[in-house]
Formats: structure tokens, sequence, C-alpha cells
């Protein structure tokens, strides 16, 4: 748009929230009485939206977050996380609560999450006139799943804003998730609930605007959809031990975004994307933290191991 100026790189609506992490022995966790948790039950500041974010700013994009938070202890750990890492934080009061879950991980990694769904209101928005002013001033705008996003989204096309969003594991057919996946320019998904990923994918493409469509699936690597053409992204080995791997959906597609707004090819996108993911999965529970950016381009110029 001739004379417009962009303040921020990336607006990231919703998904500003606490978890709770409880290490278990495994998972499934089998029925007890009671578990002794040796060490520790931890709460701290980081939901889908603050890991985008924060996964954002650690590659020097300048990154604003949008959503609503209480005025609860939650609420001040997410404040206080975006003020220690210098993301710009709009927090609308939010008198049900901030959002909340509970993180079960096991010793390999892997975890079981508990969200608390009161902490949210099928009517809940964003004030339009504050959206609309944020989009506008921003290149580009991530969507996350969570309320009150899906209301935000006929505003968004109105802007004329690019936007991604993450269906996180979507079985393709839950209806919930179509809105976000079909107004999209980008959509990353998890391929664990999908009987076969490539039909979802290229559903995706064909019934909405998505230009590009990343299905990520672990030590497996991920898909790219990106013009028609699918391609498999080889995953890459961690730099560390695993041990959890929530954060590394949102890593991945904070490092493809980064690539693509420094006007990088989908294939380099989403080589970014895998080794920030596996950076990710190093990082644990208990500590927010991302790649930073002299250490993805390093590690991205390496062969894929």
């Amino acid at each position: 748009m001739t004379g417009r100026t962009d303040t921020t790189d990336v607006l990231v609506l919703g998904g500003a929230g606490v978890d709770t992490i409880i290490p278990v022995p495994e998972l499934p966790l089998p029925y007890a009485d009671s578990y002794m948790i040796d060490s520790g039950i931890r709460t701290r500041a980081g939901q889908t939206g603050d890991f985008v974010a924060l996964g954002l700013a650690r590659l020097g994009l300048r990154t604003h977050h949008l959503d609503l938070l209480g005025d609860d202890p939650e609420g001040d750990l997410v404040r206080a996380l975006h003020r220690e890492h210098g993301i710009a934080l709009t927090a609308l009061p939010q008198p049900a609560g901030t959002k909340r879950a509970v993180n079960l991980v096991g010793p390999d990694g892997r975890r079981l999450s508990l969200y608390d769904t009161s902490r949210a209101h099928p009517d809940d928005r964003f004030p339009e006139g504050r959206l609309r002013a944020l989009a506008a001033a921003s290149r580009h705008v991530h969507v996350t799943i969570t309320q009150p996003c899906a209301h935000a989204l006929p505003v968004l096309r109105e802007t004329g804003r690019p936007f991604s969003t993450d269906l996180h594991d979507w079985d393709g057919e839950n209806p919930y998730h179509e809105p976000f996946a079909f107004a999209a320019d980008v959509v990353f998904l998890s391929a664990a609930n999908l009987t076969d990923p490539e039909r979802t994918m290229r559903r995706i493409a064909e019934r909405g605007r998505a230009g590009t469509v990343v299905a990520t699936a672990g030590a497996e690597g991920a898909l790219l959809l990106a013009d028609g053409e699918l391609t498999r992204i080889p995953a890459v080995t961690p730099p560390a031990p695993v041990v959890d791997s929530n954060g590394a959906g949102d890593a991945f597609a904070a490092a493809f975004l980064y690539g693509r707004l420094s006007g990088e090819p989908p294939r380099r996108c989403a080589r970014y994307g895998a080794v920030a993911g596996a950076y990710a999965c190093t990082v644990p529970a208990t500590r927010a933290d991302a790649i930073g950016r002299d250490e993805l381009l390093r590690e991205a110029s390496e062969p894929s191991r």
C-alpha cells in the first residue's frame, strides 16, 4: 500500500495464558490414588500465542500480541513474560480470568494438555477499531484458534493484511477449525490426527485462500504444500536431549514466518521451521525460550541431519 508505514512485523492474535507443568513417570498415566512429583510442579506463562510471539521476537521481528487477560496472578505472569522479552502486548480485560492449562509431561517429552475452557466466552470480541488499527500497522497477522479470534477473521479479511493460522491437532473434520483453515493465507497444522495429511492439505488449499499449507509430523519431519507442489521436509536432529515437545509447532510457525517475511522461498522457510521446532523440544517445559536468529541461520545452513 503506497505511503503506509508498518510499525510491526507480526501481530499475534490470541493464545495468551499460563500452563501448570506436572512431570509424570509415564503417559498414559495409570490410575493411582496419588503420585509423588519429586521434580516439582511449576506454573509459567506461555501458551500458543505467547510462544509464537516469543519465537518471532527472538528472531528479531517487531512483534505485537493482542489478547484478553484477567486481572489475576496468571495475567501478571503473562505480562511479565512480554516485558522480559520486549514484546509489545495489548491486554484487554477478561472478567473470566486468564486462560490456564495443565500439562502432564512424560520422560520422553510427550505431553497431555488439559485446558480450562471456563476462561473464555463465545461472545468475547476484540474491539473492531483496535483490531483494525493494529492489523493495518502490521506486515503480517498470525491468528491462533482460541477465543475470540474466530470473530476477528472477517475484519482481517477487510484490512487486506496477509495472515496465518495454526490448526494444531485438527482431525480434518471438526467444523470449528474450518473458518480459520479456509480464510488464512498460510496454514499450519499437525499431522497427528490426520489419516491422509495430503488430502486434508489439498482440501484446505482448494476450498480456501492458502497458497501454503504445512503439516508437521514430529520426528518424521513435515509436509509442505506450496503453489500446488507437495514436498517432504526432513526432520532436524535436536541439538540436545528431547525433554518436552510442547511449543515445537509454535516455534516452527514463528521461524517459517521469519523466513517468509525475509523473502525466502517456502522450502527454506520450512527448513527454518524444522530447525526451530527441534530446538524447542530441548527446552524444559518449565521454561519459555526460543531459538535466536544467529543460531537459526547457522543450523539451517548445515546439511540435514
